[in-house]
Order: structure tokens, then sequence, then C-alpha cells
């Protein structure tokens, strides 16, 4: 049925492209038809419309004319193929939150700075959110005014840049500037209504404010040096409902988005060395303190540990969570005779300081302290790779491309203060035992070869092959194949066929918590374990291995004066893909020997249940994307930009593991991939995002209007009655601009118009009022947005 839902949307977007101009998002932002690529591509000049792999070209004007200065939000909203949730009540991940890639798990993408590998985040997703079990890149780390522009590999391309890209590659390719510079400033408000099931209310305020610049300079008559930096203060939103449990009933929780004050600042350079050689670098630093909210403690439970005299309110944790990022790379390039021969080296880190404030230990009693030192995780990433290209005179032209790579990662837990995990440890969020101390590093290294034909003036061919051994699991080999065949200067058709694959993480592998989890309103002491650690291999744990899958993809490009259309089909199956199991515990009804084998077994390691992360899931995700763009110049009215853009997606769970062979042997063994698991994977992002937008570009005025369609969205339960529904619903932002001929633009707008929520949970699954909104929201839960910006570009 969704499938056919998709042959609808290609239907549309070209009828109504064609026939009406169409409404037009910008999936390749404002850049011009013949946009230059590098991503899919080793060959020189290639277009995005020349590709047989379809790449969405997002300018850095397309991301910068909206509310957001967030780069993953503002980079979701123009791309119907992504799509950024923002979760709350999710501990470290409320800080660090994943973008998916054509429904699936954040860390099936591969993430580029300027066609170089970049770094995941230290942070693992280990709760409810979607993306549980994933470490990903944090793209919010890189702030958006150091962007020339992102391109959005919508393919697999595992062969051509090894591990993650599976449901495609982001390259973020940075400013390049030698002269001028410009400076803006942006600051928004919510106005909103809050309608929740357990109360309503209007709000007011919740500011953001961002700085935000950039300089180009020249290095000597032929280099240059381009510097960003950006400021980003932002208030905490907040949208529960009224707890009963008060009297009278008040809203005493922060369900939304975290309090953020982040300083980011990159670099961009290159110099020729000589006639041959050129030097070039970057390298970025964000330092991001983000202060999110865990559930309130109400004054009866504080009462209950003895401590009213100490809050005699009650009282919210706040998990604070300082992340620093650095990312250094230098590298030389050149030409020597017809070989171009690129050496880099990378260096990428990311440390997360964890810290619990205005929260208590009640096993301390009266004693404990309020503030707490949490414990840190950290992860770097070593990458150093050297690519070779030429063209040859064969058939009409033949590129090779060859190259290698290595790379080291290192992954470490470091432990908090003791009042942090003594007993019960701190109120949301306990911190890291001196038994969670992991120090891990792995090696791995890479050879490939990528060949692109242009075998007649209408047939292009491409073959792609990679070769990878890691130090950890072993060797690993795959492929890829794409064709082109433009029948007219109009019109062509595109396809590929490759094998992918996603070496689990460190995080993944090594990851150890003992914490605070909420199981069917139980407070359960619950282990994270390594899957070789004894508890999990006393279960039928077992070493991890890689996800791999199989990608097939087919497509055409029209296109005809100033209009043309994309629309590509295509299958993702993945195999051996990696899940964190359900809580294993001892729970009423077992028999008596399932309950003393698991309950000495955990007893044994400290906890009263343990998890743990398992090879065995496949999925198959499904879909079509689909773009059409159209630019009319006018004399007098000036230009205007219509695309209409959509992708319309189906993920299935086709194979779940239900045992393991320990699990096997017991009376009634454990689920380990509960429902609501499965359901996250298959209805977690919307099947449908169809985005329309105008762009218009007068003589000193300017305008945007976005309206972005998003299908249902199920954020799953135990049962299906448990379910939350989001609804389908459209967003509509809008902006207004003053472009002066002395450099200065001024803008005023509104993300999400007409104040659009998801439907509200209803009051008997939200009986404490504090979980209005279904958190999996692909457009959030914050309502209204207005701001103003200034610029001065010189």
């Amino acid at each position: 049925m969704k499938f056919s839902k998709t042959l609808a949307l290609a239907a549309s977007a070209a009828a109504l492209s064609y026939a009406q101009a169409a409404l037009a998002q910008d999936a390749a932002g404002t850049a011009p038809d013949d946009e230059i690529i590098v991503t899919g591509t080793r060959v020189e000049g290639r277009s995005r419309l020349d590709t047989a792999s379809p790449v969405d070209v997002i300018s850095a004007k397309s991301l910068q004319q909206q509310g957001t200065t967030e780069l993953a939000t503002a980079l979701a909203a123009v791309t119907p193929a992504i799509d950024f949730p923002r979760p709350a009540v999710t501990d470290g991940t409320d800080a660090i939150r994943p973008a998916t890639l054509r429904g699936m798990s954040p860390d099936q993408t591969l993430v580029l700075i300027n066609g170089v590998r970049g770094h995941t985040s230290a942070l693992l997703n280990v709760n409810g959110s979607v993306g549980r079990g994933s470490a990903a890149v944090d793209l919010n780390s890189i702030p958006s005014t150091a962007l020339q522009s992102i391109e959005v590999l919508r393919d697999g391309a595992s062969a051509q840049y090894g591990s993650d890209a599976i449901a495609g590659v982001v390259n973020l390719r940075l400013r390049e500037a030698s002269s001028g510079g410009g400076a803006t400033v942006t600051y928004g408000i919510h106005d909103t209504q809050v309608d929740t099931s357990r109360g309503n209310r209007h709000v007011t305020g919740e500011s953001t404010i961002t700085a935000a610049g950039w300089q180009g300079m020249s290095l000597g008559s032929d280099g240059f040096v381009t510097l960003s930096g950006e400021y980003t203060h932002r208030n905490p939103t907040s949208r529960g409902g009224e707890d009963p449990r008060l009297d009278p009933p008040a809203v005493n929780s922060r369900f939304g988005d975290p309090e953020v004050d982040s300083y980011s600042v990159y670099v961009n350079t290159a110099k020729p060395l000589d006639d041959i050689w050129e030097l070039y670098g970057w390298g970025g630093y964000q330092k991001r303190n983000s202060k999110s909210a865990a559930f309130p403690r109400t004054p009866s439970r504080v009462a209950d540990n003895g401590l009213s005299s100490i809050y005699p309110d009650g009282f919210l944790p706040l998990i604070n969570t300082k992340s620093a990022d650095l990312t250094l790379t230098g590298g030389l390039r050149g030409d020597i005779s017809d070989w171009h021969l690129d050496f880099n080296v990378s260096y990428g880190r990311n440390k997360l300081k964890y810290y619990t404030r205005n929260s208590a230990n009640f096993s301390l009693g009266t004693d404990t302290p309020f503030d707490f030192y949490d414990g840190s995780l950290t992860y770097d990433q070593l990458v150093w790779g050297a690519d070779v290209t030429r063209q040859f005179d064969v058939f009409q032209s033949l590129n090779v491309a060859f190259g290698v790579e290595g790379r080291r990662e290192g992954y470490k837990i470091g432990a908090g203060e003791e009042n942090s995990y003594f007993g019960s440890g701190a109120q949301g969020f306990p911190g890291f035992t001196p038994d969670n101390v992991v120090s891990r590093h792995r090696t791995n290294a890479s050879a490939y070869v990528d060949l692109e034909a242009q075998v007649t003036d209408k047939f292009l061919l491409g073959l792609a092959g990679r070769g990878e051994r890691y130090s950890d699991f072993g060797t690993t080999g795959t492929g890829k194949i794409s064709a082109r065949y433009d029948f007219t200067p109009s019109f062509a058709i595109r396809g590929t066929a490759s094998t992918g694959f996603r070496a689990p993480s460190l995080q993944q592998q090594y990851f150890t918590s003992v914490a605070s989890v909420i199981v069917d309103n139980e407070v359960v002491l619950t282990g994270t374990f390594p899957a070789t650690s004894g508890v999990s291999q006393a279960l039928g744990g077992k070493a991890l291995q890689p996800e791999k899958s199989t990608n097939l993809s087919a497509g055409f490009v029209f296109r005809s004066g100033n209009f043309d259309l994309t629309v590509d089909g295509y299958r993702i199956h993945v195999r051996d893909q990696l899940g964190l199991s359900e809580n294993i515990r001892v729970v009423d009804g077992m028999t008596d020997h399932d309950a003393e084998f698991l309950g000495n077994l955990l007893a044994e390691n400290n906890a009263s249940a343990a998890r743990f992360f398992i090879n065995g899931l496949a999925t198959t995700t499904k879909g079509i994307d689909a773009v059409a763009h159209y630019k009319l110049v006018t004399d007098k009215a000036g230009v205007f930009d219509f695309t209409l853009a959509g992708n319309v997606n189906d993920v299935k769970v086709t194979k779940v593991p239900e045992t393991t062979t320990v699990t096997s042997q017991l009376d009634n063994p454990p689920t380990l991939f509960a429902r609501s698991r499965i359901n996250t994977m298959e209805t977690g992002t919307p099947g449908e995002k169809v985005s329309g937008s105008i762009v218009w570009s007068g003589d000193k005025l300017g305008a945007t209007a976005r309206v972005t369609y998003y299908g249902n969205v199920i954020q799953p339960g135990s049962t299906a009655a448990a379910d939350n529904r989001t609804g389908s619903h459209a967003i509509t932002d809008l902006e207004l601009r003053y472009e002066g001929k002395e450099g200065l633009d001024l803008a005023i707008g509104a993300n999400n118009l007409f104040d659009v929520y998801p439907d509200a949970i209803p009051a008997e699954r939200n009986s404490i009022g504090l979980v209005s909104f279904p958190f999996f929201s692909p457009f959030g839960f914050n309502g209204r947005y207005l701001y103003v910006r200034a610029g001065l570009s010189w």
C-alpha cells in the first residue's frame, strides 16, 4: 500500500512540476542545475544531473535562510530523505541528537568533511529514541556559516567510501574564500498555544540567539584562509502537562529542548607550494554545554527518602552534558604528469562529560550533595589516506581512481565521583563506576578501485570495489556497479547495484553502564554490558560482526530549459544488523529454574537486569525519492525558484533473533527484541515526507515559503493500545527578506507559522502529565517560532 503511494508521489511530482512550474523545494538548495559535485563520483566536472546516483546539493544560502541555526534541523527542512527528531527525557541523546537518512539507523549514513571521513560522537544512544543503539556523527558540531554547500548522496557507497555508507553519504564542503566576509545575528522566540491532555497554556518566550560570522583572507598571492565562528544560546522549552499528583496540579517537568550554550570555530585553508603541489587543511572546535531535564521527583517521593527538609517541593534533576569536539586535517595534493595525487591525515575527537545538577543521592540521606560529576565518554579517530586518479583516452573517457586508507579508533569511559554512583546513585543520571571504565582501540586498513567510463555519448558505466581489514573482526569486501543511459539530452535513466557494510562501532562493542531504567513503572538497575563480557557470554552473547547490505536503485532524469525532474527508486536489504537487546531479568511468572538461573547470574555481575548488542536482525527498506525544480526568470518581478520534492519510505524488519544459544535452553526464554523495538525501526520515521517551496529574489526584496507534509509516525508502546501517534501534519515556514546594496540583509520569519503540534498523548496514557507529545515527531513539538535576522556582508 505504501509503495503504491510512492508511485503516486512520483507521478504527482512530475505533473505538478511540469504543468504548474512546480512548487519547489530546492533539494539542491538554490544551487544552479549545473552545480559541480564531488560526492559519489571521482570524475572532475560532473554535475548533479549528470550522475548515475542521485545527489542533492544544498547551498549555504538555503541553509541560512531559515529560522533555525542548527545544521541538522536546517538540512532536514530542505531534504525530504533526511529527518531529525527532537527526543526529550532520553539522557545524553537530548544533547547529541542523531539524524536519519531514508528512515534507516543514524549510523548507517557516512558523514564526510571535504571528502574525508568525519568522526562520530562518543555518545551511544541507549534509551528509547529513534536510532536506539547507534553512535552517529553529531551534525550540529559544525556551524552552518562554515559551509559552502552540502552534498547528499542518496545511494549505497561502501565500495567507494568504506564502512557506514549503507543508506548514503553526507559530504560537508567547507567555505573557500580569500576575501570578503559576513556576519549575522539571529534572534527568535516561541509564541505558541500548548494544548495537552493535562492542561492548556500559552507560551511566549524561550528565546534563542545566534551570532555567526566568517572572513576570507589571502595567503600570499594564490592561497586562502577562511575563518568561521558561531555562538548560540538557546533557552529550554517545556511542553509537559500538569502533574495531577501535585495539589493543585501544576507543570513540574521540562519536557522539550535542552538549554544550550555553544561556541564553534572553523578554519579552512589551501596554499600552492609550487606549480605541482598544494598544501591544504582545515580544523574545527566546538564546545557545547547542554542542560536537559530528567523526570521530576515529587514531594511525596522526596519525603519517602527523608529529604523533605532539603527539597520540600520536590526537585527536577538536570542532566548537564558538556561536549568538546575537535577536528584537524592536513593534506598535500598535486598533479604529476596526468596523475592527480592526494595525501591526507585527519584527527577527530569527541569528549562528553556528564554532570547531574539540582539532584540528590537518596542513599546518602541528608548528607547528599546536590551536584554530581558522573564521568566521561571519549571517542577519537585518526585517518590517513592516499588517493590517485587519472583520465585515459579509452572509450570516450575512462577515469581510474584507486587508493588506500588506514584508521585507528579509540574509545574510553571515565568514572564519575563516588557520590554519583554510590547506592542508588544520583537521581536522574547515576554516574559511571570504576567497573565501567574501559580504554579500547582498533585499527583498520582498506584499499579501493573506482572506475568510471563514458563508453559512448549516451552510455556511462561505473565499477568500484573495496577490501577492508579490521583488527577486531577480520576482513570484508564490497562492490558497486552503476550505469546511466541518456536517450536524449533531456532524458536519461540511471541505476546502481552495490553491496555495503557497517563495522560495529567501538561504542557498541564496549559501552558499559549500570543505570536506573524505568521498566513497567518500576526502577530497575540495568546493566548494559559488552557482548563479550562475562555476563553477556553467559547469556549467549558473541563478538559483534559487521552489518552487511545489498542496495539496488533505479530512476530517471528529465530536464528541459529551466525545469528538471529526478525520480529514483531504491531497495536496501540489511542483514546481520545490530540491535540492543531488551533487559534480561527475573520477572513474575518465571519458572523456579529460570528465576534461579537468571537471578544468580545477574547477582554475580551486580545487576538486576542485563542487555547487550546482538547481530541477526534483518531489514528491507524500499522507497522512491522525487525532486522537481523549475526556475522562472522575469524582467520585472525577479527570479522564482520552485521545487517539489518528496520521499516515500517503507521499512520492514524481516528477521528477529528470538533467543541466544543459552536462553533457548530456558523454560520460557526472555524476549530479546520487544514489539516496541521492532516497530520503532518500522514506523519511527515518516513513511511520507513531501516538501514544496518557492524562493523569490527581487531587486532588494526576497521571500521563501515552504510547506512540508509529514506522514504519521508511531511511537510504539508495549501493546498496540499503548502506541502514540503523531498524526499526519503539514508545517508552513515563511521568511521575508530585505537585501540592501550596501551588504545589509534583514529578515523576519516564522517556522511552523500555523502553530501545528503532533497529536497529543491521550490522558489515559499521560497519567502524570510528563510526556505530552510523541518525541518521535519528525518536526518536534515546540510549536510556532518567530525570528528576526540581521546580516552584513563585505
